[in-house]
């Protein structure tokens, strides 16, 4: 239950932040400077920021894949949600590295991207340790 939760969570929530992503860039909305990261518009921040779009696409789809099937009691489910729980700490991991590299500890940054690390961790232990339904 807190898994699944947890993966629908961040599964939309990617998805939204993406969308909100592709509408500013897009010129569609303007979202205040001060909920931005540092340096938000600078290009080589621009394109490091749009380097993660294919991982968190990839671990929103297959997250919400993992869910379907489990919803539906397929077997693929594991797969899918090891898929998507490993994608999701990756992302975290990769951006807390940039931000360490760039010295820069912003807490609206640093907590949702140690979320991202953290929170699939046991469930992700879990799954590879039990042995299929």
């Amino acid at each position: 239950m807190v898994r699944r939760a947890l993966m629908l969570v961040t599964d939309l929530g990617m998805l939204a932040y993406w969308a909100v992503a592709g509408l500013m860039a897009a010129s569609v909305i303007d979202v205040p400077g001060e909920w931005l990261f540092r340096n938000y518009h600078e290009p080589h921040v621009v394109a490091w920021n749009w380097s993660f779009f294919p991982l968190d696409l990839l671990l929103s789809l297959s997250g919400l894949q993992a869910l379907r099937a489990e919803r539906r009691g397929q077997a693929s489910w594991r797969i899918w949600a090891a898929v998507s729980l490993t994608l999701t700490m990756c992302a975290g991991l990769m951006a807390l590295s940039y931000w360490t590299l760039m010295r820069d500890f912003d807490p609206a940054w640093w907590a949702p991207n140690l979320y991202l690390l953290i929170w699939p961790a046991p469930f992700l232990w879990r799954l590879l340790r039990t042995p299929r339904d």
